[in-house]
């Protein structure tokens, strides 16, 4: 983390959840992290990602639950390092992913995930029997987060999500398109996600001695990290997102329009868990969705908009991504609306 880095109000309140109706607990925590509470009533407000580092901590101990209060059992103290030696010595991503998710599961009571494979695609689904419907929607982002958040570190890789469904409405924040994918809804039937299957037979790249040094700085720092919506790789995928696909300055541009070298402007984008190829991937299927859910555009012509030479081209990446073409994709989309 930098201390440039923050995240949105929003986070920090939902952090105090466990907390609620106890203010001279909730005074203690935001007093250790250093937020004034005023700040809480502002939505246009940003923490700094260190003081909401901070405050995970301090409600974490305050509760002795890692899990914030978000489930009715919760994670003593412990939890998370408990669960994160044993996946260390997986034999690939997949088996280490389902250890995961077993683990969590001997500590959590409400939410449940569970692992399913459909042809090549890999889908995290999600059982939630939280009442609350402010505690569900902050839950299930919270644990998908500490899940891929995990993956993403034994891999050393990003792993690109390539659907992701809530049953909650959208929260206020607004959605994560560089998180959750460009393939996005709210207020479904169920919460999943959905990624390529391939990535199960990736191996493990961390070992003992990596693990001690991310356990001093996690779960916190998972959340820390994917809260952040206004980093250097959202700025750039704004931009990407604003102009034609023609008209995309090259990274070399971006990096001298931000006076820094190319090699800072790329570790800046690695440390935030993206590369400048990856960004612009993440643009192009942002386009191609939001061009088939609302849009009437011909497929050649959404193929053309998102930077692909040939119809064909955009036809197999599109089948990589959902595992549909884009005609079935819309028509689906369609009745479902």
């Amino acid at each position: 983390m930098q201390e440039k880095d923050s995240v949105a109000v929003y986070f920090a309140r939902a952090a105090l959840y466990g907390l609620r109706g106890q203010p001279e607990r909730i005074a203690v925590v935001l007093a250790a992290a250093g937020i004034p509470e005023q700040q809480l009533s502002d939505k246009s407000v940003r923490i700094s990602a260190s003081a909401f580092a901070r405050l995970w901590l301090a409600v974490a101990r305050e509760l002795d639950d890692e899990f914030l209060g978000f489930d009715s059992h919760g994670m003593p103290t412990g939890s998370f390092a408990l669960i994160c030696r044993g996946l260390i010595q997986a034999d690939n991503l997949g088996q280490a992913l389902r250890q995961c998710l077993s683990g969590l599961g001997l500590f959590l009571r409400d939410i449940h995930g569970s692992l399913s494979v459909r042809g090549d695609r890999a889908v995290i689904r999600l059982r939630n029997r939280q009442p609350d419907p402010q505690a569900r929607s902050v839950a299930e982002e919270t644990y998908l987060t500490v899940v891929l958040g995990l993956l993403c570190w034994l891999a050393g890789r990003r792993i690109p999500i390539d659907s992701s469904q809530f049953s909650h409405p959208r929260p206020e924040h607004g959605d994560d398109h560089l998180f959750w994918g460009p393939n996005l809804s709210f207020e479904a039937s169920h919460s999943e996600i959905e990624f390529a299957a391939s990535y199960l037979e990736l191996p493990l790249v961390q070992n003992l001695a990596t693990l001690k040094t991310f356990l001093r700085t996690s779960p916190q720092w998972l959340i820390v990290r994917f809260s952040n919506r206004q980093g250097l790789s959202a700025e750039v995928y704004k931009q990407l997102r604003n102009c034609r696909y023609e008209h995309w300055p090259t990274l070399a541009d971006m990096a001298e329009e931000r006076a820094m070298s190319i090699a800072s402007f790329r570790r800046q984008l690695q440390r935030e868990g993206f590369s400048f190829q990856e960004l612009k991937d993440e643009v192009r299927r942002a386009i191609a969705f939001e061009c088939l859910r609302n849009t009437d555009l011909s497929i050649t012509a959404i193929a053309e908009k998102a930077g692909f030479c040939e119809a064909s081209a955009f036809h197999r990446a599109f089948k990589q991504w959902t595992g549909e073409s884009p005609g079935y994709y819309r028509k689906k989309w369609h009745s479902s609306e």
